[in-house]
């Protein structure tokens, strides 16, 4: 049988293979191997996640870790070309937009691997973020593009790549997310942290341009002050964000502002009961935006801009930047009751993984089936 090879290597990507590995093993024309690069190494940013989402462990774990954008990028290369030697895959598939995703797909265009890229055409339009020029990159050399929605479409063909490579599927994300939510609801996760449904605001920050800057780290910390002072804010912290608090000598002052609790790392479906029960969040992740639209959560996106538009268009995220006074007044119009109302985008619907496996089998010329329309 033909061989997909999946490449994960964050945890944002583990949510959007499991719904395809799971898709392709049920159909079972196909055969697949799991690569994990080791990107994310800590167990409640990564291992946690594939007992959470229900996935095998992986085939082969590469064990790269940490390290500057070239150093990763390279490392992963390196072994990827190994792998790739021995395995001879027929198709490898690729997810969003980190440093693995690019360097799988380098490495497959010089070998001569066909590759998907799953989650193609989001643009920020932002090239001082990594994750647009991986974006970028990865479509340009990508033989198939799976799109979550239609300005992704938009996107590609406005930078000429050919219509008949690009296939609208949805957002595969929010297959794990359907999938899972009732589980996570049925978990302790609120009970164990004091608090009620409806009745806190979450809050993830990550990003470089977010956490590097003391600036700009300072001030939304002190939006989220703000805000503590209305209802709890929980704040699970990121392993890199907790390093640049220690560095700056935050840890004690946040320790003691009422109402915020920083918490570690929660693994997939403890973060779901949080997010899903959540009266509003703050995020500068894009996974977060998409799932707050899809729960129908109020969510304030604190960067300048989003890779995920149809996020804003029709969902509930508002990009509010980073400015800590226009945060405080956006959340504060959101807990009066004037928060923004959302739906749910085309396809988003909890099939996009059949979508993708259908669409393999289509291109690795294997079975015969139609493919899978939203419903």
């Amino acid at each position: 049988m033909k061989k997909v090879l999946h490449i994960v290597g964050a945890r944002p990507n583990f949510m959007k293979v499991a719904p395809i590995h799971r898709a392709i093993s049920e159909r079972g024309s196909l055969t697949q191997t799991l690569v994990h690069t080791g990107q994310h190494y800590d167990v409640k940013m990564s291992d946690v996640f594939f007992t959470d989402l229900g996935m095998p462990a992986p085939d082969i774990h590469l064990g790269i870790g940490s390290g500057s954008h070239a150093e990763q990028t390279a490392k992963v290369m390196i072994e990827l070309e190994k792998v790739f030697t021995s395995e001879k895959p027929d198709l490898v598939s690729v997810v969003g937009d980190v440093n693995s995703t690019l360097a799988a797909a380098l490495v497959a265009a010089k070998m001569g691997i066909p590759i998907s890229h799953v989650e193609a055409g989001l643009r920020s339009f932002d090239r001082t973020m990594p994750e647009e020029i991986n974006r970028v990159l990865t479509d340009r050399i990508s033989d198939l593009l799976l799109t979550p929605s239609a300005d992704a479409d938009a996107n590609l063909i406005r930078e000429g790549l050919e219509p008949a490579r690009i296939r609208l599927v949805g957002n595969v994300m929010i297959d794990s997310l359907l999938a899972a939510r009732e589980k996570a609801l049925r978990l302790p996760t609120l009970s164990e942290l004091g608090l009620e449904p409806r009745g806190y605001a979450v809050c993830t920050l990550h990003r470089a341009s977010n956490v590097d800057d003391a600036k700009v780290f300072s001030g939304l910390l002190s939006a989220l002050s703000h805000v503590a002072s209305r209802l709890p804010v929980v704040f699970p912290v990121h392993p890199r964000t907790r390093k640049r608090i220690s560095e700056l000598g935050l840890a004690a002052t946040l320790e003691r502002t009422p109402g915020l609790r920083l918490v570690d790392p929660m693994g997939y479906l403890e973060f779901l009961a949080l997010t899903s029960q959540a009266r509003l969040a703050f995020t500068d992740s894009g996974g977060l935006q998409e799932e707050t639209t899809v729960l129908g959560i109020p969510c304030l996106t604190v960067r300048e801009n989003t890779e995920r538009p149809i996020t804003v268009d029709i969902g509930t995220n508002v990009v509010v930047g980073t400015d800590p006074v226009r945060i405080q007044q956006t959340a504060d119009r959101i807990l009066d009751g004037h928060g923004k109302k959302g739906r749910i985008p085309d396809r988003w619907d909890g099939r996009s993984g059949e979508r993708i496996a259908q669409e393999y089998e289509q291109f690795l010329g294997v079975g015969n089936t139609p493919r899978l329309a939203a419903v």
